[in-house]
């Protein structure tokens, strides 16, 4: 009797040691996963096509200092920086009422405002994303992302803008 009661509670022993073994590993790649500092060279790893300004947009844009200020957001975002969306929720929204009132007429198209609304959405979303502690390192990833390429089809709009006026044609 004393033998089987030993060799059982022995069996329930090695049971319990190899869960608790289990259970300390998945709590250790959960808690990796859910780190959400991203660096310059994560973000530089991600696929996706930037397009620039051409001379003669910067030059149209050049007055518009909200850009200017957008413009180094995206700058610091692509260096991992997300400190401008900590607790600076008023400023992102007087930064973003000027950046669509002070729009610059050579580039003050339907389809620049619709451009700088999905780019306003995406920026709201990194702000709330980089805000929560809950917020998996893939997410940001995926969000950061978002939000360059929306930063990047309004430079190509506004691209499209000027190639579009310089390329006028009379009709005979």
């Amino acid at each position: 009797m004393n033998f089987k009661f030993l060799s059982l509670l022995g069996i329930f022993i090695i049971i319990m040691s190899s869960c608790k073994q289990s259970e300390n590993q998945e709590q250790n790649t959960d808690s990796s996963k859910n780190t959400n500092e991203v660096t310059e060279s994560d973000i530089a790893k991600l696929k996706y096509t930037e397009f620039l300004l051409d001379n003669q947009t910067e030059e149209a844009i050049q007055s518009w200092n909200e850009y200017t200020q957008i413009n180094d957001v995206v700058n610091n975002v692509k260096k991992g920086d997300l400190s401008f969306f900590n607790d600076n929720d008023e400023a992102i929204t007087v930064l973003l009422k000027d950046f669509n009132k002070n729009i610059p007429e050579k580039v003050n198209t339907d389809a620049v405002k619709a451009r700088i609304t999905a780019f306003e959405t995406k920026l709201y979303k990194l702000q709330s994303f980089s805000g929560l502690s809950t917020t998996k390192r893939d997410e940001l990833l995926a969000t950061i992302k978002e939000f360059l390429v929306s930063f990047s089809n309004l430079n190509l709009q506004m691209n499209k803008k000027m190639e579009a006026d310089k390329n006028v044609f009379e009709r005979p």
